[in-house]
Formats: C-alpha cells, sequence, structure tokens
C-alpha cells in the first residue's frame, strides 16, 4: 500500500488548483467572442454524450438552472444546438447539438489545442500524458460525473434494427 501524502503536500497542490484560474483566463483568450467558456461547455457535452435535459447539463456544470438557460439560449441563437420534445415526457424538452454546433466544436478544440501547444511546447508527450493521466484521477476522485458517462454512441455502434412483419 502507498504511503499517504504528507499535509504540506496537500497544502501545495491547494495553492496550485487556486492558481488555475490564470490558465483557464489564458485558455478562453484564443476562443471567439460569440463563443464564451461555459457555452463552449455546454456544446462540448452535447457533442460528447449526445442529447440531454438541461437539468443533466446543470448537474454536469454545478451551475444553476438559470445560468445554464441563458448559455442555452445563446447558443440556439447562433444555431449551434436545437431543442426538441422528450419522447419519455412531452412536458420537457432535449437539448441536440446541430451541424453547427460541431463544427463549432471542432474550432473551439482546435483554437485550444493551439493554444495548449504554444505554453507547453517545451513539454515532452510524457509530461502531458502524465497530467493529463493525473487531472483524471484528480476529478474522478472528486466524483465528476462526466467522467462516468457513457461515451457517445455513433450510428455505427448502434445495434441494427431488426423489422417485424
Amino acid at each position: 500500500m502507498a504511503a499517504r501524502a504528507a499535509r504540506s503536500s496537500y497544502r501545495e497542490l491547494a495553492r496550485h488548483l487556486g492558481a488555475i484560474g490564470a490558465v483557464k483566463r489564458e485558455m478562453t483568450k484564443g476562443l471567439p467572442h460569440d463563443c464564451p467558456p461555459a457555452s463552449a461547455a455546454v456544446l462540448a457535452l452535447l457533442e460528447k454524450y449526445g442529447e440531454m435535459r438541461i437539468s443533466r447539463i446543470s448537474e454536469l456544470m454545478a451551475i444553476d438552472m438559470s445560468v445554464t438557460s441563458r448559455h442555452v439560449a445563446h447558443l440556439a441563437e447562433r444555431g449551434w444546438v436545437e431543442r426538441h420534445r422528450d419522447p419519455q415526457d412531452g412536458r420537457s424538452r432535449l437539448l441536440r447539438i446541430t451541424a453547427r454546433g460541431v463544427r463549432q466544436v471542432g474550432l473551439l478544440a482546435e483554437l485550444t489545442t493551439e493554444t495548449l501547444e504554444s505554453h507547453l511546447h517545451d513539454w515532452t508527450d510524457e509530461d502531458i500524458e502524465q497530467l493529463n493521466e493525473l487531472l483524471g484521477r484528480l476529478r474522478s476522485s472528486f466524483g465528476d460525473g462526466r467522467t462516468q458517462l457513457p461515451e457517445r454512441r455513433t450510428e455505427e455502434d448502434a445495434e441494427p434494427v431488426v423489422e417485424r412483419p
């Protein structure tokens, strides 16, 4: 069994996590002005996991429904998401990313990758892999629900439909 980290190590980690806001701010500088970070996060969730209710998005992002509603309205105005009735509960709406939204996610991913490459150009692949692994473990340790959602099924993954006479 591995030894538990020293209390001073937890303090140092807390200091680094507290300063991560500066990294996040730098990451968002390169994003288009019409797609703020929270809106980009909503798009990314819908693109990765498929359609879902706004309440689930609020839960995954750990933000209030009214805030999520504003982000969704912003995305819908730009044609990046659409709302439709939930077939299981006609009173509810499901959100779905549109083809324009998928293209926007691609653009955002490219811009984010370019920002990371420019700031971490002197890191090795092993450094990046280690950071990815440790950040994944950190999220999992804190119960990040996004690490537990199933990946979105594509048409190729879907089971064949058998029509019955």
